[in-house]
């Protein structure tokens, strides 16, 4: 199917074809910005469909020039996992910790302090991002994690090219620092940072 031209994005909540090529070009993408964040297939099916969802209601207000639609509809999914695990967290809250902890028998405590440690890398790493300033760890993110260009990703998060380059450098020494200081899981987590730390910046 054809790509639809930028100055058509903002029509496709209103024309059909328009949005079946919109959804064509971009599915994928978008699903697979959720794969590295969610482990549930039926998860990210729903995230999915709500980004496009949330894509039509937007599209009037989408504008070219801050950004291609592939950075926009990025940005839109980025929002959409926000707020489903704003949901998530608010749902987890509301539940009986008490009768949560009934239903685990030894085996299954066992089992998931084994999944706890088998993870301390990946924790470790998502420490160090969690440290880094809001617009800094998500430029991080999409540059590093969801291979954006750094010109699209600048655009998204509204920083100049030059700009997103110097604070990908110093993210990346932060991100160093930090595991540097969290010695017990660095070994580990060197091997998960690594291309976070390590990737090329992508023009």
């Amino acid at each position: 199917m054809n790509q639809i031209r930028d100055d058509e994005v903002r029509a496709i909540g209103r024309d059909p074809d328009l949005l079946e090529a919109f959804y064509g070009e971009h599915h994928a993408s978008v699903k697979a910005f959720f794969v590295r964040r969610v482990d549930d297939p039926h998860l990210v099916a729903d995230l999915v469909a709500d980004t496009f969802l949330a894509a039509m209601t937007a599209a009037p207000r989408y504008r070219a020039d801050r950004g291609t639609p592939g950075a926009w509809v990025t940005g839109i999914a980025r929002n959409t996992l926000a707020d489903a695990v704003r949901r998530r967290a608010r749902r987890l809250r509301a539940e009986s910790r008490i009768r949560g902890r009934r239903l685990l028998d030894d085996d299954a405590i066992a089992a998931i302090e084994d999944r706890i440690a088998a993870e301390r890398a990946t924790r470790a790493l998502y420490a160090a991002l969690a440290a880094l300033p809001g617009r800094d760890r998500a430029l991080m993110e999409l540059v590093a994690v969801d291979g954006m260009p750094v010109v699209e990703a600048a655009a998204q998060l509204g920083m100049k090219p030059g700009t997103a380059r110097v604070r990908l450098h110093r993210s990346r020494a932060r991100l160093q620092q930090h595991l540097d200081a969290h010695q017990p899981t660095r070994d580990d987590a060197e091997g998960v940072a690594g291309a976070a730390l390590a990737q090329e910046v992508t023009p």
